[in-house]
């Protein structure tokens, strides 16, 4: 059970690391720029598939986590 807590935690970094045109423009709200940071952004292809990638590996994170407490 650990194991895979771990092999999921590498793999929701990996996924949240390339991610990297948001996290570029999430860099912006420190620094004062870009106004249109919250704007509707429609994600295609490859990014599309990283993001829902990273949502099921982090529901999967909390999952294990959680039975790993309960059991």
């Amino acid at each position: 059970m650990k194991t895979l807590l771990i092999v999921l935690s590498i793999m929701m970094i990996s996924l949240v690391l390339l991610q990297s045109a948001k996290a570029e423009s999430a860099g912006q709200v420190f620094t004062g720029g870009s106004d249109n940071l919250f704007a509707e952004r429609k994600e295609r292809g490859g990014e599309l598939f990283v993001s829902r990638l990273t949502l099921v590996t982090g529901i999967a994170f909390f999952v294990v986590a959680v039975l790993n407490v309960i059991g």
